[in-house]
This record gives structure tokens, sequence and C-alpha cells, in this order.
């Protein structure tokens, strides 16, 4: 599929397409939408479109890192 679909003027949109929900916000990790507004974004005003991406950067916060895994067993104890 041609990246031209993703430039059209008339849909402002903050996908990056990195489409991974976190599993704990559920909000894309890489546009900070919630899986609603992503699938009714089409569907929404310019006017609605823009409130939400203002509101984006602050959700931030809520895509914690994971703790433990592998990087954590084998980390050496100080």
């Amino acid at each position: 599929m041609s990246d031209e679909v993703w430039k059209r003027a008339e849909i402002e949109s903050p996908c990056v397409k990195i489409c991974v929900i976190h599993p704990e916000s559920r909000l894309c990790t890489g546009c900070l939408r919630t899986i609603d507004e992503i699938g009714s974004w089409s569907r929404m005003s310019r006017a609605e479109r823009r409130e939400i991406m203002d509101t984006l950067e602050d959700r931030r916060p809520q895509l914690a890192k994971r703790r433990g895994g592998r990087a954590a067993r084998i980390a050496p104890k100080l």
C-alpha cells in the first residue's frame, strides 16, 4: 500500500504507523490515542480531532515502562 493514504490533507492524524496498544494504559504507544479514538477518527470533525491531538503529549506519562523481564533477571546485583 502506498504511503499516500497517510498523507491525505483532509484528515489530520497523529498516526506514526507504530500501532501497539500498551497493556495497562490501553493507549497506542505510537500516537497515544485510545482504541475508541483510533476507530472513530475518520468520522470525527476537524475540531474534535484537534482537541484530542492537543492532549496527546499529556498522556505520555501513562505509558509506564515495564519492570522486570529478562534484563532484570540477569542484571548484576550491586
